[in-house]
């Protein structure tokens, strides 16, 4: 595995993201974030804790299980979300950009809660190879690679983002 974002480089890269946040975004008490299990939630923390220290205030965070809306793995049990979100204005939060399928079902998720205000996408990683025509609203770093390869973002033992061979 090559590391691509060490650990100092991901915080600079997330303050970042979340100043541009605050900045698009007039009312933050409207906000709610909404992070993709697994890896879309703790890069959505670290947002919402960046929006606390530089504004003080305490955006709302959820946690969003898609594995019912995905289209290529069939499931009976996942977990539900029950949230009002209308006239909301949603951030959704994932590691990696990669094809748009996730992105594709958790908007199929989200919906299903109600009509938000508007969703903003934001990722850490956005590596091309779209097969839906999906962008997102924040990027951390724009990555190419090629489909044979896999990015990984690790949130727990080696912080950072590192390429490898799939």
């Amino acid at each position: 595995m090559k590391e691509i974002i060490d650990y100092d480089k991901l915080l600079r890269t997330v303050r970042r993201m979340s100043h541009e946040i605050i900045e698009r975004n007039n009312n933050l008490s409207n906000i709610i974030l909404l992070g993709v299990l697994k890896n879309g939630v703790p890069l959505a923390k670290m947002i919402r804790d960046n929006i606390l220290q530089f504004e003080k205030i305490d955006v709302p965070l959820y946690e969003l299980d898609i594995t019912g809306y995905r289209d290529d793995i069939k499931v009976e049990e996942y977990q539900k979300l029950y949230l009002d979100i209308s006239n909301k204005d949603i951030i959704l939060v994932d590691d990696v950009l990669y094809t748009g399928r996730t992105v594709r079902a958790s908007l199929d998720a989200i919906i299903d809660l109600g009509r938000p205000n508007a969703v903003q996408l934001a990722v850490l990683v956005d590596r091309g190879h779209r097969e839906l025509p999906i962008r997102a609203d924040y990027v951390g770093k724009n990555i190419p690679t090629a489909s044979d390869e896999t990015v990984i973002v690790d949130f727990k033992d080696k912080i950072g983002v590192h390429i490898g061979k799939k």
